[in-house]
C-alpha cells in the first residue's frame, strides 16, 4: 500500500510539473515555445502508432492435441504462405491505428488547450494594455 501511494504520489508531482513547464512555456514572449510540449506529445504518438507494427503478428501457430491434452503436432504458419490468408483484415488494423492514435493525443489536445488558453489571456492583456496607452495619449 505504501508502494502504491509513493508511486502515486510521484506520478501526481510528475504530471503537475509537466503542466506547469507547459504553461511557464506558452506566457513566454517566443509564441513557439509552448508548442515544444504539443510537439514532443505529438512525436510519441506517432512512436506509439509506428510501434504497432512491431506487435503486430503475420503468422498463424497451430496445435493440434490428442484427448489427454498432449501435443501431438505443433507448426507456425506463415501469412505468406499459399494455405492461410493474412490473419489480420485491414479494418480491424485501421481502426486499431486510429484508436491508438486518438488515444495517444490525449496529452497532446490537453498542452495545446493550455497553451491556446495562455496565449489568449496574453493577448488581451495586450489590447488592454493598448488601449490605456491610446486613453493617456
Amino acid at each position: 500500500m505504501e508502494r502504491t501511494a509513493t508511486a502515486l504520489l510521484i506520478l501526481s508531482a510528475f504530471c503537475a510539473g509537466i503542466i506547469w513547464l507547459q504553461i511557464f512555456l506558452s506566457k513566454k514572449e517566443n509564441k513557439w515555445a509552448g508548442l515544444i510540449l504539443p510537439a514532443v506529445a505529438l512525436c510519441l504518438s506517432f512512436i506509439a502508432v509506428l510501434g504497432i507494427g512491431a506487435f503486430t503478428t503475420t503468422s498463424l501457430a497451430v496445435r493440434v492435441e490428442d484427448e489427454n491434452g498432449a501435443v501431438v503436432q505443433e507448426e507456425v504458419l506463415s501469412a505468406t504462405s499459399a494455405r492461410i490468408s493474412p490473419i489480420h483484415d485491414t479494418p480491424a488494423l485501421i481502426l486499431t491505428v486510429v484508436g491508438v492514435f486518438l488515444v495517444s493525443n490525449i496529452p497532446t489536445l490537453a498542452f495545446l488547450a493550455i497553451y491556446f488558453a495562455c496565449r489568449e489571456k496574453q493577448r488581451q492583456r495586450k489590447a488592454l494594455e493598448k488601449m490605456q496607452a491610446q486613453d493617456l495619449a
